[in-house]
């Protein structure tokens, strides 16, 4: 059987590009030709914000209705990690019952000002708090079959202006600060899907920033694994 990686250098540019694109708002694309079927995805983290209908970003159109959990400043006062994973379980089960395959969840960029309107999606200001509260989420997540998506990474500590904004971070509180959540999320829990940040970093779009997502993240961190 052939390593994914051998099918993807078999894509073509077009195809590739396919992959990322998306057929809507919550499906990625199909490639019948390659045996490559679509998934979809689901809002979290806290719950399923399922949209049977017409996707949206902000959560305007309808949503089934589903569990609301406490939010992840609330959780991670418990420092349970126990808990969090039945909490992460739950919602897998949730996830799979609606033939969700990935739940984009959970958020654990650092608590850096307590006027960022997305505090309350992300666990700790602490990074082994957040690490292994996300970890513990991840776990029980995927113990269901549902894959996670962990994010924001990284360096997404506002939300005001947050596809502009740039975060001027040396390299020591990167790496000991913003980063080690990830890091032990990552190394402990073994995500599926990882979403980039969507500010810049130190002058470079967390999207297009190769120093994050391919060095830090593929080689320093997942390299052990081959991927």
């Amino acid at each position: 059987m052939q390593s994914l990686a051998d099918q993807l250098t078999q894509l073509t540019p077009e195809e590739l590009i396919q992959l990322t694109s998306g057929a809507d708002f919550w499906h990625s694309k199909a490639l019948p030709d390659r045996q490559i079927p679509n998934f979809r995805m689901s809002d979290g983290p806290n719950g399923l914000r399922y949209q049977a209908g017409s996707g949206d970003a902000l959560g305007i159109n309808e949503s089934v209705i589903s569990t609301c959990f406490p939010t992840a400043s609330a959780v991670a006062c418990t420092w349970d990690p126990e808990l969090i994973s039945e909490m992460g379980r739950a919602i897998g089960q949730e996830a799979r019952s609606l033939d969700v395959d990935m739940v984009l969840g959970p958020g654990i960029n650092i608590k850096r000002n307590p006027l960022c309107g997305r505090n309350f999606e992300y666990f700790s200001e602490d990074p082994f708090l957040a690490g292994m509260i996300g970890a513990a989420w991840i776990k029980g997540l995927q113990s269901t079959g549902a894959a996670a998506c962990l994010k924001h990474f990284a360096g997404n500590n506002q939300e005001n202006d947050r596809l502009l904004s740039d975060s001027l971070i040396d390299a020591t509180a990167l790496h000991e600060l913003y980063l080690e959540a990830f890091r032990i999320a990552v190394q402990t829990a073994h995500p599926e899907g990882i979403m980039c940040a969507y500010n810049k970093v130190n002058g470079t779009y967390a999207s297009d920033n190769s120093y994050l997502l391919t060095e830090v993240l593929r080689h320093q961190w997942e390299g052990h694994r081959g991927h």
